[in-house]
């Protein structure tokens, strides 16, 4: 009897699996995208981040030579200080946003077969190590490409930061683009 019953009980939560709606499908596709939905956060504080020290940037000269490079750090910490309080702020709000705007497209453009689908790929232990390979190997490429470019890279890299420290009037140090690069594990 407590076989039948759990059987039974299997096969109702089975069906209830079968019975979502297309809107609870949907929700399902966006809860699995979180990860892509905070980056969209992430990349917006980045952004408006880069903007701000890249008009600094263009500001400086305008300061005199003696305190540019003061002001400059100075300029740094106050958009680092910037950046790591919205961030947090704007992944927040993609999350909330992302059902009535991304599940909503999920909704209009994918059937629920489509929908159930994508749902089984996004939840398989395949997709998750797919994902983990691709990103790895992604670090590999870079790694790759940066050592191979290297003494491409770097002779413009220097010429660039001779031509940017004449712009501005100040002296240059030697390029640091060696130091930035992803080292070799």
């Amino acid at each position: 009897m407590k076989m039948r019953l759990l059987v039974i009980a299997l096969l109702l939560a089975a069906g209830g699996a079968q019975a979502q709606t297309k809107k609870e499908l949907a929700a399902k596709v966006v809860q699995l995208h979180q990860q892509g939905i905070e980056n969209v956060g992430s990349m917006i504080a980045s952004q408006t981040s880069q903007q701000m020290l890249q008009a600094a940037g263009q500001a400086l000269p305008g300061v005199p030579a003696d305190k540019r490079e003061a002001v400059g750090r100075q300029i740094r910490d106050d958009v680092k200080k910037f950046y790591d309080e919205i961030e947090p702020l704007l992944k927040k709000r993609a999350t909330e946003l992302a059902p009535s705007t991304v599940g909503t497209a999920y909704e209009e453009q994918f059937t629920e077969e489509e929908l159930k689908a994508i749902i089984g790929w996004l939840e398989s232990p395949t997709s998750r190590k797919y994902a983990q390979f691709t990103s790895s190997q992604s670090d590999a490429l870079a790694e790759k490409v940066v050592a191979d470019m290297r003494p491409v890279v770097e002779p413009k890299l220097k010429a660039l930061e001779t031509a940017v420290g004449k712009r501005l009037g100040v002296p240059t140090a030697p390029a640091s683009g060696a130091a930035s690069a992803p080292k070799k594990k």
